[in-house]
């Protein structure tokens, strides 16, 4: 018998509070809409057998693969910091986990394979617009090299899902290391259940972590683990313009991955309010206070361990404070660090920061598009007549002259030629990235079954970094008229 999906589940093996056990709900006729080959291979499945109708069918959740062991994670979470005791997985199902051929552990999940005992009366489903759009974002910050669940196909389902109109329904197949949230670790620990965050945390620490095992305390070097990864992942989120749009403590990975791509969206114009999520009413998760978030979430799943980091609850708290306070340094170093490789700076400085600060105010002053402006200083560090387009990134282009002179005067104190800058820039300022427009326009010819828009902006999303001329449209902002202002949840 052919083993299509080589499973080895560890986390259906926890005790059975962890999760409900649900199968997909089967859908009338699938058709594959994207596969990710390379993907399919690293995670050692077949991709030509994945594209088969009976590959489809499992994509969609029409047939349940031999081996796969279907769960809906249970878990808790802050939402717009309004704490909810349970929420779990509404419209996702776990098939499994694989282990890849780097020996990595990996979750096979489907996203709107239908309802499970958390769906709270909504219907399970997704429609084909989230789908798409998860698979562009998640795919683009992979190759964007931030760390991120991965999209390893989407099929449309042949059925419609009800939301403010009838439209057609779509199953993703979503790859992540795993999907344990902080809001996991608050499932049990609004619960009082000490016995089974200590088995999360123990199951964190074997899949996640296990140089932490041998640690004196291994649920302090957890903790310690989990605010360097959240803190240095928010930091390159801030460098490429992305916003998370829901930064709710259940969207927030154990692992230190970005997962839950909803409202999500990518800046135009450089502005720190910036704000897309239609839901996000009040800018608690705009861009510049991301990293603010991020500690905030830090700080509820601190909470969860505190019986676990020490036995008194005071000398535990101090503890946690004492690793929460690392947070702010930490994300420092990663965002200042790489906003200095972003300006082609080798070494550091004590006035850089001033330095890149100044630039980002007349950015902001000056509606400079984030992406292309920073593009952009590459080719002004190679050649200062690059600056001219440069400056065209700017309402008043005398500020960026302004600034510029600066950046020369400190650029001079290092040894690099131009190029050598050049290159360096080039390979942390992306060409591309995945604009809301061009995802607009892509599900728009979706919804009309047309997936060559799609097709085509996938491609070129997947190397970000280099120039590619005949597809420089994708590096122009949106005009007027084009603005996508507003995203929104698939539920």
């Amino acid at each position: 018998m052919t083993v299509h999906f080589p499973f080895d589940n560890s986390y259906a093996a926890l005790p059975a509070n962890f999760f409900a056990r649900v199968a997909p709900t089967p859908v009338n006729a699938p058709r594959l809409i994207k596969l990710n080959t390379a993907l399919a291979e690293q995670l050692g499945l077949d991709p030509t057998w994945l594209a088969s109708p009976e590959g489809v069918d499992v994509l969609a959740g029409k047939r349940v693969p031999d081996g796969a062991d279907p769960i809906a994670m249970a878990y808790a979470g802050h939402q717009f910091g309004n704490f909810v005791a349970q929420l779990g997985d509404g419209r996702a199902i776990l098939l499994g986990e694989v282990i890849d051929r780097s020996g990595v552990r990996r979750d096979i999940q489907l996203k709107g394979s239908g309802p499970t005992p958390f769906s709270r009366r909504g219907d399970g489903r997704a429609a084909l617009g989230p789908v798409l759009r998860e698979y562009i974002v998640s795919e683009a910050m992979f190759a964007l090299g931030i760390p991120t669940t991965r999209s390893l196909a989407a099929v449309i389902t042949g059925e419609k899902v009800q939301r403010e109109t009838m439209l057609p329904g779509a199953v993703l197949t979503r790859v992540a290391s795993s999907h344990i949230r902080v809001g996991t670790f608050q499932f049990f620990a609004a619960r009082e259940d000490i016995a089974a965050v200590k088995r999360l945390a123990d199951h964190v620490i074997n899949r996640h972590y296990p140089d932490l095992a041998t640690a004196e305390h291994p649920v302090r070097a957890l903790l310690d683990a989990v605010i360097r990864r959240q803190a240095e992942l928010v930091a390159r989120w801030l460098h490429v313009g992305f916003i998370h749009g829901v930064m709710n403590t259940d969207n927030c990975s154990i692992a230190g991955e970005t997962i839950d791509y909803g409202p999500c969206a990518f800046m135009d114009a450089y502005d720190p309010a910036t704000v897309y999520s239609s839901i996000d009413e009040m800018g608690r998760y705009a861009y510049a206070n991301q990293p603010r978030i991020a500690l905030w979430n830090l700080t509820r799943f601190a909470e969860t361990l505190l019986p676990l980091i020490d036995s008194d609850e005071k000398t535990a708290i101090e503890l946690a404070q004492s690793a929460l306070g690392a947070f702010t340094d930490i994300f420092n170093d990663a965002y200042q660090g790489g906003l200095r490789k972003k300006i082609g700076l080798f070494t550091s400085q004590p006035n850089d920061e001033a330095l890149v600060q100044d630039l980002l105010a007349a950015m902001t002053a000056n509606q400079a598009d984030l992406t292309n402006t920073f593009r952009q200083l590459g080719a002004a560090a190679a050649d200062p007549a690059g600056d001219a387009s440069v400056r065209d990134q700017f309402v008043n282009p005398a500020a960026y002259d302004e600034w510029a002179a600066k950046w020369r005067q400190r650029l001079s104190a290092e040894s690099e030629d131009g190029a050598t800058r050049a290159e360096a820039m080039n390979a942390v300022n992306p060409a591309f990235i995945p604009r809301n427009h061009r995802i607009e326009a892509a599900i728009q010819a979706a919804l009309a079954d047309n997936f060559a828009p799609f097709e085509e902006l996938v491609a070129v999303l997947a190397k970000p970094y280099e120039d590619q001329p005949q597809m420089a449209d994708y590096t122009h902002p949106p005009a007027m008229d084009e603005r996508v202002l507003r995203t929104f949840c698939g539920t």
